[in-house]
């Protein structure tokens, strides 16, 4: 077996440890995401078979008075508030464990803690292939969720796998991972709820019509615990202790994230918590819009989000490593946020298809320079040997945003209208890009 889980750091291959690591955080994500474009017909599925009279048709019956009867505009309200709470659920989960994962990697080292978690992940599609009634979609949903705070893990692993020449470029790996993720999720979910297994394993226990996305996100999950089985060598160096500051960091999320005496990474942390809230609300409100304004079925939704992520692709595959020498992180952050602001008012206001691919379009340019870029900064913003506390506490920010932001938007969208959270979300972004122009010069890289 290649990569024995005590090899020392030094032995390890860092292209390889690179791969998995994103493949890691890619996955994560699309798991995440991945049950965005099934919302209104998981509810109809679950509500079928659990009937008007059971848990779920109660806990239905309370979300139908609060969204104001059980018309046709309530019952569509009423979907985008269960897609709210139910995708809200994993961001939370992540959020909480993301801690716990990443301390015990930093006594058990990488490889064990993500051969671990990358298993969970893989079971929790298992429970999902197999969810034949509600409660069973939510205990993979749940364990999905504890799962991906192995993300702080992957955190951890590429800062033992960069130097300090070459670390913010592997940040920027994962913030690519995570923006990919996070949009080919949704696209893969779309496409795959084309396939009926019902039809294809018919009688097969469990087996339901959201079936062929779960083996999908399976698949990609076993691909990724054979690359951690095979070729991920420990990144850890044997004997490798923190020092006390790290010792005695805080296991409270919350408290961790207040304790960071860094005054520029501080700053850093709230512009992306808030950038990442109103960013996540868009995204978790896109497929409705498009449903109710021009009657998008999954397909086209996942054509969509296959857009989005082919502009990201480019603009993080190709630009942005090209760009950063020249215009610096800071730069390339502060006109990513300025370009999504007009993307969020087009999209908002969007009353044709065209003007809708227009405005995600600039969406798409502006996430993809500011996310990898954002990253780069806490990354030069940081102490050598602070890497991975700092930027687990970056990401469990991300992670909070991520479950407060699709609950948020789906209030606002069946209170005000489709959009209503992509013109609150261009308001809020003002706030990030005004952060963004007081960041300082970072003391290493290009930072602009």
């Amino acid at each position: 077996m290649v990569g024995d889980m005590n090899q020392p750091a030094g032995a390890s291959r860092p292209q390889t440890g690179l791969f998995v690591i994103f493949l890691t955080v890619f996955i994560d994500l699309v798991g995440f995401s991945v049950i965005f474009p099934l919302f209104p017909q998981l509810l109809l599925y679950y509500l079928g078979l659990d009937g008007q009279d059971g848990t779920l048709g109660s806990f239905v019956g309370v979300l139908e008075q609060f969204a104001g009867g059980t018309d046709g505009a309530g019952d569509f309200r009423v979907t985008v508030l269960f897609g709210g709470i139910l995708g809200s659920l994993y961001a939370v989960l992540s959020f909480v464990f993301a801690p716990y994962w990443g301390r015990l990697s930093d006594r058990l080292g990488r490889r064990r803690v993500l051969l671990i978690t990358v298993t969970g992940t893989a079971l929790s599609y298992v429970l999902w292939f197999f969810a034949g009634n509600f409660w069973l979609l939510v205990a993979a949903r749940f364990l999905g969720g504890v799962m991906s705070g192995n993300i702080s893990v992957a955190n951890a692993a590429m800062a033992d796998v960069t130097t300090a020449e070459n670390r913010a470029k592997g940040m920027g790996a994962i913030g690519a991972a995570f923006g990919l993720g996070f949009i080919l999720g949704p696209a893969m979910g779309g496409l795959l709820s084309t396939i009926d297994l019902t039809t294809v394993l018919p009688g097969v226990p469990g087996v339901n019509p959201f079936s062929a996305a779960a083996l999908g996100t399976l698949l990609l999950s076993a691909v990724n615990l054979i690359w951690v089985w095979r070729r991920f060598a420990e990144t850890l160096a044997p004997g490798s202790q923190k020092s006390a500051q790290h010792a005695h960091r805080p296991r409270n999320p919350i408290a961790a994230m207040l304790k960071v005496d860094i005054a520029e990474v501080n700053r850093a942390n709230l512009l992306f918590f808030i950038y990442t809230l109103a960013f996540t609300g868009m995204e978790f409100t896109l497929t409705f819009l498009a449903k109710e304004r021009f009657a998008y079925t999954s397909l086209k939704n996942a054509l969509l989000f296959t857009y989005v992520g082919f502009i990201i692709a480019i603009v993080q595959g190709g630009v942005v490593r090209r760009v950063a020498p020249r215009f610096g992180e800071k730069n390339l952050t502060i006109g990513g946020i300025v370009l999504i602001i007009p993307g969020l008012v087009v999209a908002g206001f969007a009353a044709a298809e065209w003007a809708l691919y227009l405005g995600l379009g600039l969406l798409s340019v502006g996430s993809a320079l500011a996310n990898p870029s954002l990253t780069a900064l806490v990354s030069l913003y940081s102490p050598d040997d602070r890497q991975g506390e700092i930027l687990g506490t970056f990401r469990a920010l991300g992670s909070l945003a991520r479950a407060v932001g699709p609950i948020v938007a789906s209030l606002l969208y069946f209170r005000f209208g489709s959009g209503s959270p992509y013109f609150v979300a261009a308001l809020v972004m003002v706030v990030p890009a005004l952060i963004s122009l007081g960041l300082p010069k970072p003391k290493h890289g290009a930072g602009g």
